[in-house]
């Protein structure tokens, strides 16, 4: 009865949605890829929000409902009938009678299933498609019949984009790079290693009184170079956005040096590598809205660049989703953590694997806590931690990891603001 009522709901969004991108022909900016979606987006919409009126999806609202929910301006009513009928007669009018509405929309979009992405492509076709990374296993890999699979699913999104449209994507990815083959649409590449039309280098932590404040780099096209700094987040997944939404601003007219300068005033999103204060002078390393392969093994790389810690601790849930490739994945992470970190928490049946393949690669046992829910990992590690580490936390979503960087965080009256999931209906979940 739920699934019907949601479909019904999202049919008549969608409509609705329709109406108004044909009323006002919207210009679409759609995000793509199996990691770096919402960081993706966020910096794209900062980087051009100065020099065009633009609206940008909510939070991660990438689905058949979320997009709709974006192009007409309406909040999530969650489980509240009453207020998705609100929703439904509020997207009416707005639809046929809003006059002010932006030039351009940035979008996310994500897919679970098959056909999720022809649907979304369907109802927005882009101007400009951007594409983040197809990992070799990507999340959602257990619903599809192989990873290359969700790649063609991906795809269905530039296959939608208009004749004049630009694909603007990540040239370090090589799978993007094939899946690209015999585009006729213009395409425009970022990177960080790879020669590309833009790119973020020389990315490096900052320090204040010795502690991580945040990630510079700089970003280049052609002959030109621009510095940047983000406060309060690490990582390379900015160095990424950070390029691409540089790529994107220069189609739409607005300089690098623009760009770079409104990128240094950008805050990530929250549980994307966000440094948060932790208690007895810690610090947490706040990566927990999601977890993929990928993206667990760069944000371990970033926790082992670190200088200066006493301990780095890495806190890892489950990865969920990843059907036949868990066992695998979760072994290949506990190896490749294994002399990178000074000590190991798991929280979670499948991330078990992440400690026994840990202690077969060398991670002495006394380094290796397992527990099975972030309530335990938040107990056990209050009395752990000490002055000067740094905690890496992350793990897919149901994990509910954000539940152990609030029990550690040194203002968690703050955790509204800093935190993933911390609306009234995830909080009851």
């Amino acid at each position: 009865m739920k699934s019907v009522f949601k479909h019904v709901i999202g049919s008549i969004l969608a409509f609705e949605a329709r109406i108004l991108i044909a009323r006002k022909k919207p210009k679409i900016i759609a995000v793509t890829g199996n990691v770096g979606k919402t960081s993706t987006k966020d910096a794209i919409y900062t980087a051009i929000l100065g020099h065009s009126r633009a609206r940008k999806s909510e939070k991660s609202y990438n689905s058949d409902i979320g997009v709709p929910l974006t192009i007409l301006g309406l909040p999530n009513a969650w489980n509240s009938p009453i207020g998705w009928l609100h929703n439904i007669f509020e997207g009416l009018f707005i639809a046929l009678f809003t006059c002010e509405y932006p030039e351009w929309l940035v979008l996310e979009m994500g897919v679970d299933r098959p056909g999720d992405m022809k649907r979304l492509a369907r109802l927005v076709p882009p101007d400009i498609a951007v594409l983040t990374r197809f990992p070799d296993v990507p999340v959602h890999v257990e619903y599809f019949d192989s990873p290359e699979a969700v790649i063609q699913e991906k795809m269905e999104l530039v296959r939608a984009l208009r004749k004049d449209g630009v694909v603007v994507y990540n040239n370090d990815d090589e799978n993007i790079r094939t899946a690209l083959q015999n585009i006729p649409q213009q395409t425009i590449g970022y990177a960080r290693s790879t020669s590309s039309p833009y790119m973020g280098t020389s990315e490096r932590v900052t320090y204040e009184n010795g502690q991580p404040s945040g990630t510079s780099l700089t970003l280049t096209h052609g002959t030109e170079a621009e510095p940047v700094t983000i406060i309060g987040s690490l990582g390379s997944h900015f160095t990424y956005a950070a390029s691409a939404a540089a790529a994107v601003a220069g189609l739409l007219g607005i300089s690098l040096h623009d760009a770079a300068a409104a990128l240094s005033t950008h805050v990530s999103p929250p549980g994307r590598m966000r440094l948060i204060p932790g208690v007895n002078d810690t610090t947490l390393i706040d990566d927990t809205y999601n977890a993929s392969p990928l993206a667990m093994e760069q944000a371990i790389d970033t926790l082992a660049g670190v200088h200066g810690a006493k301990r780095r601790i890495a806190v890892l849930g489950d990865m969920l989703e990843l059907g036949r490739f868990s066992v695998k994945e979760h072994d290949h992470m506990g190896r490749h953590l294994a002399l990178k970190v000074d000590a190991l928490m798991t929280v979670g049946v499948r991330a078990r694997g992440i400690a026994s393949a840990a202690r077969e690669a060398g991670m002495k046992d006394t380094k290796i806590l397992e527990v099975s829910t972030a309530e335990e990992a938040a107990e056990g590690l209050s009395h752990l931690v000490k002055a000067g580490d740094v905690i890496l936390v992350k793990g897919s979503q149901s994990i509910r990891m954000e539940r152990i960087v609030k029990a550690l965080m040194a203002e968690p009256k703050r955790a509204p603001e800093l935190l993933v999931r911390q609306d009234t209906m995830w909080r009851s979940r």
